[in-house]
């Protein structure tokens, strides 16, 4: 892009945008006359950041003057704030009303309601016109996820729970690692049932919750996704678990999710056992692996530290039998942990959800005190949910109560719960019926959202990045909440991916016509299918609907439209400077002029920049070269020559002309799945 093409978008001289570069952080020289498109796309978005930023400092300043009007700005607290954060949630973190942060916003020219997303600095001025003093909010330990409902609400039971009530229960173990290191076939191996085959492409997509008996001794086994994009679901399955299973291949090692994984179980504070699996295969070196875990601060009882280590094999079953030895060893020595009071209400955590077609909202739960019963009302978050009509174990097997540390597959809830969601059976149920209709409405809400796309400026559309629009339709929550977190990493200042509208069921016609009216678009079905209207809309209005049932595929296929998107890269090389001496013929588009060479070369059918004294007049291409009666291809620095210019600029003597090579180069995006 030409510098002053970039300039008419911005509304300033090029002398004004080249003044203000550097202080902007872009040092492209004073006399630049072309910047790389995507130093130009990165300029305008500082630009306007900038220029957004002044306008509410000038707005706050202006404010201040007004004594009556004005908030007191004496600072009485310090709050931390994150990078990004709601305005319904800074208005909670400054402990005042909604409106009164949103009046604030009106006040500094920014209209915003109270869903809306503020950068960490827009917020820190505003909390400072408050009377607070912002500070970065510290990050929490890598891979470490917050839930919808912290597990607090669990803890506080067991702290308010009376020592003589609590009586041991079952230990809940959780698997984690590497995608594709081993973990369901390795729980596959321990309950010799074959869970592998149902999952599409052999990989986990929810959480599985299953149990196992050893010595007559019961364990509760939880199974998380390994790939990235199931982050929360792994944090989830660590926050209701006692005991954790780190599975690394040997033949493959530590790998970015084996790091995760020990994130989560370091900052849940769970006791584990590090499983070397696929120890069957040739040539495996388990001492690597273990020098890639000690530089993790991971050092296992094979060199001398406090971690057990077992090498198995999941595929022909070897040491299994070790395994859930140790399991039984780490329970007994944290048993006074792992106790809890069966005879309470129960209460517990949401580990899967979705809507089944003839059984209607169902999902697995993990009962982490009291005892759950057939019939037992269900609430969450003081809001009811609907009843236990039926329960069955992980094999299907059908139940009248379950204990603590027992998932369960419960039929009755009235509202789909939310993946870890806190569930408690409430002391009364029929205080609970007016907020029934509520909870309804705010789950309806939030799972058939739909994002509204604003009408932008022709300014403002020469200057955003392109989007892709996203309809996203999943069978259950955990699968729509992994997919929702794995598109959020797709980050690029030139495209971007957006989900306008997700929801869980089958694909309908008001999908179809959501994306019609949102090109780009594409409509997602994962682990769904469209209804045969929609399919039939899908055509007439030529929307596209790709139905996936592995997140990979569908992660592949959205790079590859995006990819589509991005623009190409043109790379500038500069070659020589050109001085028009004088003026032999003018045609109309075309012009012979001769000159001299001062530095670099010039080509024939490369392009020009015409310079007269400081200030760039035009551009062309230099059409053909002679040198003393023949035509040539080049000529160098010292040369006199004739320049045949083919352009709309009418050259004079005096002129420079810059001639450079532009090379169109395709631009992909690199984003690890």
């Amino acid at each position: 892009m030409n510098v002053s093409d970039l300039a008419r978008k911005l509304r300033v001289t090029p002398h004004e945008l080249l003044d203000k570069l550097p202080a902007l952080g872009f040092d492209i020289g004073r006399k630049a006359i072309k910047v790389d498109n995507q130093v130009a796309d990165r300029i305008i978005k500082k630009w306007f950041e900038n220029e957004r930023r002044e306008r509410i400092r000038n707005s706050l300043l202006a404010l201040s003057t007004k004594s009556d009007d004005r908030v007191e700005t004496t600072v009485i607290k310090e709050v931390a704030l994150p990078s990004v954060v709601i305005v319904r949630d800074l208005a909670g973190k400054l402990g005042l009303p909604v409106t009164k942060v949103i009046q604030q916003l009106m006040r500094a020219g920014i209209l915003a309601s109270q869903n809306e997303r503020l950068d960490f600095e827009t917020a820190a001025i505003i909390a400072e016109e408050l009377g607070f003093k912002a500070r970065p909010e510290e990050a929490k330990a890598e891979g470490y996820v917050e839930t919808i409902q912290d597990s607090d609400r669990i803890k506080d039971i067991f702290e308010k729970e009376e020592q003589e009530n609590l009586k041991t229960r079952l230990p809940v173990i959780v698997v984690m690692g590497h995608v594709d290191h081993g973990k369901t076939k390795l729980l596959d191996a321990i309950r010799e049932t074959n869970v592998v085959d149902k999952e599409a492409g052999g990989i986990t997509q929810h959480i599985g919750a299953y149990q196992v008996v050893r010595k007559d001794r019961n364990l509760t086994f939880i199974d998380t996704p390994g790939h990235e994009a199931f982050t929360v679901m792994r944090s989830r399955g660590a926050k209701v678990a006692d005991i954790a299973i780190l599975v690394v291949a040997a033949d493959d090692g530590v790998q970015p999710q084996t790091k995760e994984a020990l994130s989560i179980i370091q900052a849940a504070k769970l006791p584990f056992v590090v499983v070397l699996n696929k120890m069957d295969k040739p040539d495996v070196d388990p001492d690597r692996v273990l020098s890639q875990l000690a530089e993790l601060g991971v050092t296992t009882d094979a060199w001398g530290g406090s971690v057990p280590l077992v090498k198995l094999s999941a595929k022909t079953q070897m040491g299994i039998d070790e395994l859930l030895d140790v399991l039984i060893l780490l329970s007994d020595m944290n048993v006074d942990k792992i106790r809890a009071n069966p005879d309470r209400r129960a209460v517990g955590t949401i580990v899967e959800s979705h809507v089944d077609k003839g059984e209607g909202p169902v999902a697995t739960v993990l009962v982490q005190a009291g005892t759950l019963k057939r019939n037992d009302s269900l609430s969450i978050a003081d809001a009811l949910y609907g009843r236990v009509r039926s329960m069955r174990d992980w094999n299907g097997k059908q139940l009248s109560a379950a204990s603590p540390g027992t998932p369960v597959k419960v039929l009755g809830f009235k509202v789909l719960p939310s993946v870890g969601d806190i569930f408690e059976v409430p002391e009364d149920s029929k205080k609970l019926e007016v907020a029934k209709a509520k909870s309804t409405h705010q789950v309806a809400q939030a799972f058939t959202a739909t994002k509204q796309i604003p009408i932008k400026t022709e300014s403002e559309e020469e200057t955003s990045k392109k989007n892709l629009n996203i309809i996203l339709k999943c069978d259950t929550l955990g699968s729509l909440e992994a997919l929702l977190g794995m598109l959020e990493k797709i980050q690029n200042d030139i495209v971007g991916a957006e989900v306008i509208q997700k929801g869980l069921g089958n694909v309908n016609e008001n999908d179809v016509t959501r994306a019609e009216n949102s090109p780009p678009s594409v409509v997602y079905a994962f682990g769904v299918v469209p209804s045969p209207q929609a399919l039939a809309l899908a055509r007439e209005k030529g929307v596209d609907i790709k139905e996936y049932k592995i997140i990979y595929e569908l992660f592949d296929d959205v790079i590859q439209r995006l990819n589509e998107l991005v623009p190409p890269e043109i790379i500038i090389t500069p070659l020589g400077n050109f001085e028009a001496v004088a003026i032999f013929r003018t045609e109309t588009g075309r012009m012979v002029v001769g000159g001299k060479v001062n530095d670099g070369k010039i080509v024939s059918g490369e392009k020009v920049h015409v310079w007269r004294g400081e200030d760039p007049i035009g551009e062309g291409s230099i059409d053909s070269l002679q040198s003393g009666k023949q035509t040539v291809k080049e000529v160098h620095a010292g040369q006199e020559c004739g320049v045949s210019f083919k352009g709309k600029t009418r050259l004079q003597p005096g002129d420079r002309l810059e001639v450079y090579h532009e090379e169109v180069k395709e631009r992909k995006l690199v984003i690890p799945r």
